[in-house]
C-alpha cells in the first residue's frame, strides 16, 4: 500500500533536484550542507575551512609591540555587555603603533583565523593600487574591457572603469541580499564558478552615476587585477601586503572550484593581522616608514566619493560627519577595522553578530560606540 505513494514522493524529490540543477541553482545543495546541516542558518565566521582557498603566505613576522599600559584598564560594563550580546570573539585597541587592549572569547586566540567577509574588499582595492604602482594597470580610469577585450561589446564592458568598481558605482544589475538563497551573493559565496555569476550581469544604469554597494563590483575588480598582474590575488597579496607588513600568520583566501579568489569577501585571518591593514591606511600607505602603496591612492581610498553621500571611498567606509572623523573596513556580522587618525588609533572587532542599529545614513551605529569606548582607555594625545 505504501509503495506507490513512496514512489511518487521519490519522483517528486528527483524532479525538484533536477529542476534545481537545470535552473542553475545547484549551489543550493552546498549552501544547505554548510548551513542547515551544521545547525546554522547562514554563513559563519569560521566556515572558511569548508571552502577551497589560496594561501596568502607571510614573510618574517613583526608582531605588534605591547604598550606599557597593555590591558591594564578594564573595559567598561557597557562595552563588555555589548561585546557579549553580539557574540564577539576579538576586540583590539592599538594606539601609536602599540597594542593597548587585546581580548578574545569563545576559544579564539591571537592566532585564530576567522572570516573577514567584506573587509576583503579593501584588500582587493589595495591590490588595485599596488598594480597601478607596479605599472600593470594604468590607473583607476582604465576600462574593464581593456583587460577583458571579449567584453568590449557587452553592455557592461564599454564604459565600466576599475574606479567604478572600486567605488561601488558600477551600475550593475545586482541586488545585494545576504538572506535570499537565490541572490547573486549566495551564488558567489556557495557556487562553483565566480565567472558564471558575475560575467552574466548587465547594467541597470550608467557607471559612475550612482553609489550602490554591490559585491559583484568587487568581484569584477578582482578578475581585472588578477588578469593584469598575471597571478592569483593571494600570491600578489602575499608579495605586496602580507610579507612587507610583517603579518604574524599565513592567511587563506577562499576560492571558487576553479581556484579564483572571492575578491568580494572571505580572507581568513586574525585580528592582529587585520589591524595591519588599518595601519597601512593610517600611515598613508607606509609601514615602518617604507612606502608600500602610493599615498595619493590611499587618500582616494579614504575620501568619500561624490555619489556616496559621505559613506564610501574606494573600498573603505567613511564617516567625516561624526565629531571624531574615522573610516573603516567592514564585513558581514560586524567585522571591523576602524581607523581614527586624530588619535592615531586602530580598533578591531570580530564576531558573530552586529549591533543592528544604524545612523541616519545607514552606517552601523556601533562603530562610533567602539570609538567612544576605546577613547576611555586610550591616550588623548
Amino acid at each position: 500500500m505504501l509503495k506507490k505513494p513512496l514512489n511518487i514522493f521519490l519522483l517528486l524529490i528527483a524532479g525538484i533536484i533536477l529542476t534545481i540543477y537545470i535552473s542553475g541553482y545547484n549551489y543550493l545543495f552546498r549552501g544547505i550542507r554548510l548551513t542547515y546541516l551544521r545547525g546554522e542558518s547562514s554563513s559563519t565566521i569560521d566556515d572558511g575551512h569548508y571552502f577551497s582557498s589560496n594561501k596568502i603566505s607571510r614573510g618574517n613576522p613583526k608582531p605588534w609591540p605591547a604598550d606599557i599600559n597593555y590591558n591594564k584598564k578594564k573595559l567598561s560594563p557597557e562595552l563588555e555587555k555589548h561585546l557579549k550580546e553580539t557574540e564577539s570573539v576579538s576586540f583590539l585597541v592599538i594606539q601609536h603603533g602599540k597594542l593597548l587592549q587585546e581580548h578574545y572569547w569563545d576559544g579564539y586566540k591571537k592566532n585564530t583565523a576567522s572570516n573577514s567577509f567584506s573587509m576583503a574588499k579593501t584588500v582587493s582595492v589595495l591590490l588595485l593600487g599596488k598594480a597601478i604602482d607596479d605599472g600593470k594597470i594604468s590607473g583607476i580610469d582604465q576600462k574593464f574591457s581593456d583587460l577583458y577585450p571579449d567584453f568590449s561589446e557587452k553592455e557592461f564592458g564599454k564604459n565600466l572603469t576599475l574606479g567604478n568598481l572600486a567605488s561601488m558605482e558600477a551600475g550593475l544589475n545586482w541586488k545585494e541580499d545576504y538572506k535570499d538563497p537565490f541572490s547573486p551573493n549566495a551564488a558567489a559565496y556557495y557556487g562553483f564558478s565566480l565567472a558564471d555569476v558575475v560575467f552574466q550581469k548587465k547594467l541597470k544604469q550608467n557607471p559612475g552615476e550612482k553609489f550602490e554597494y554591490q559585491s559583484g563590483a568587487t568581484q569584477l575588480l578582482g578578475f581585472a587585477v588578477g588578469k593584469a598582474v598575471g597571478m592569483p590575488l593571494a600570491t600578489y597579496a602575499s608579495a605586496k601586503l602580507w610579507k612587507p607588513l610583517g603579518m604574524e600568520q599565513n592567511a587563506e583566501w577562499s576560492t571558487d572550484n576553479l581556484g579564483v579568489e572571492k575578491s568580494f569577501c572571505c580572507i581568513q585571518s586574525n585580528a592582529r593581522d587585520f589591524a595591519k591593514l588599518g595601519s597601512l591606511l593610517l600611515n598613508n600607505g607606509k609601514f615602518e616608514n617604507i612606502p608600500l602603496i602610493d599615498e595619493n591612492f590611499v587618500h582616494q581610498m579614504i575620501t568619500p566619493t561624490e555619489h556616496s553621500n559621505g559613506v564610501y571611498g574606494l573600498g573603505v567606509w567613511t564617516n567625516y560627519d561624526s565629531a571624531i572623523h574615522h573610516y573603516y573596513l567592514r564585513g558581514l556580522y560586524g567585522q571591523y577595522v576602524i581607523v581614527v587618525p586624530e588619535y592615531d588609533l586602530i580598533i578591531v572587532r570580530l564576531g558573530n553578530k552586529d549591533g543592528g542599529k544604524k545612523d541616519s545614513k545607514n552606517r552601523p551605529a556601533e562603530v562610533e560606540f567602539y570609538i567612544n569606548e576605546a577613547l576611555k582607555i586610550a591616550s588623548k594625545n
